[in-house]
């Protein structure tokens, strides 16, 4: 039987080269995971993803839990049967979906009470509502409920709600069935505020998670107060345990994060870029829109070992991007997921090289600040 367990194979000072063990697979840290909000990577097939070496996937619990329904989900024989993806998959808990998404919400001791964004429906999502519908999906990994806080938030307002998301977490730590190969990771809230976010990591640490996520950031404070609230939580974790930074994607942050230890992140920013004719490249991110490129015979990247990213001109996809054409989609999506797939080998190896800042200094120097173009 496989154990859930995590190793720390290197460091380079406070960065990480570890391995996550889990019942679908293997995943190698420091770690992006591709966004498949409702059972899909957005426009890529799953055997591209593979080609890649993705070793984890995202799902959304918001949405799966609306369309089909967990159910559905539990009779095919969990997510990874339903889509066709036989590696481990990380499943969020659907709480900032309904913020973000539900209009009608009402949140108390309880749970929250919100509407469905696609017909209405009232649902009733409680700590322990969320753990059973991640394991009918056969999450890997399950996220408990928490409160996202809006940003800016007063002391006050980001104390209650922090407050409350530790009482949620303890009940799901409570509800959730511990199986061989599957675990649970706590949310780390209280917003911008360092004694907060402090006594929550503390108090999460006390309730002992399979791993730590950081929750409500790049919800509108800069960068460098998101590198400050890092440090804020990361000195509290425990070193053996998973760190994950939530919805966290931007090349920058991701390297300044990984060098304070953070191990996982996800995203949405390579495929809704790519939907959008905006690809990442060793250039610098380009906006495949623009009339510079119409006669440009050069391929995406021929540095990233990606077919498309190899094959096809600058020229063809401006083409293809300004007659809104789908394979424009397919074709940019997959080529920025390719590119994240090598910056993060690229970090991993540089930690085991004991080289990290070379590796730094090449992506930020490259994406430290997007051309407005």
């Amino acid at each position: 039987m496989t154990k859930f367990s995590f190793s720390i194979d290197s460091k380079n000072d406070k960065a990480r080269a570890g391995k996550l063990v889990t019942k679908h697979g293997e995943i190698k840290t420091p770690v992006f995971m591709p966004v498949g909000t409702q059972g899909t990577v957005k426009a890529v097939f799953q055997k591209d993803l593979e080609k890649l070496n993705t070793e984890i996937i995202l799902a959304n619990t918001y949405h799966l839990m609306l369309r089909p329904g967990e159910g559905l989900i539990q009779k095919m024989g969990g997510l990874q049967n339903f889509i066709s993806w036989k590696k481990p998959i990380l499943t969020d808990s659907g709480g900032y979906q309904v913020w973000s998404l539900s209009k009608l919400r009402t949140i108390n001791e309880d749970g929250i009470n919100f509407t469905s964004h696609l017909d209405g429906k009232k649902i009733n999502l409680t700590p322990e509502n969320a753990i059973i519908i991640q394991e009918k999906l056969n999450s890997d990994i399950s996220m408990v409920l928490d409160e996202c806080t809006e940003f800016p938030a007063s002391y006050e307002r980001t104390k209650q709600s922090m407050e409350l998301s530790l009482r949620w977490a303890q009940r799901c730590k409570v509800a959730f069935n511990k199986r061989t190969g599957f675990g649970l990771f706590g949310i780390i809230q209280g917003g911008i505020y360092e004694n907060l976010r402090k006594i929550c990591t503390h108090q999460l640490t006390k309730i002992s998670f399979d791993g730590y996520a950081v929750g409500g950031l790049s919800v509108g404070e800069s960068h460098k107060k998101m590198m400050e609230v890092l440090d804020f939580c990361l000195d509290e974790l425990p070193t053996e345990k998973p760190r994950y930074l939530m919805g966290v994607g931007r090349p920058i942050d991701i390297i300044c994060a990984v060098e304070k230890g953070i191990d996982m992140f996800d995203c949405v920013l390579p495929t809704r870029f790519g939907r959008n004719g905006r690809a990442f490249t060793k250039f610098g991110e380009i906006n495949l829109r623009n009339s510079c490129f119409a006669f440009d015979k050069t391929p995406l990247d021929d540095t990233i070992n990606c077919h498309v990213s190899q094959n096809f001109s600058k020229s063809y996809l401006h083409h293809l991007t300004k007659s809104n054409e789908i394979l424009s989609s397919m074709i940019l999506s997959l080529h920025n997921i390719a590119f994240y797939m090598k910056m993060m080998s690229d970090i991993r190896k540089s930690i085991i090289d004991n080289d990290f800042q070379t590796i730094k200094n090449k992506y930020s120097k490259y994406h430290g600040k997007y051309k407005k173009t």
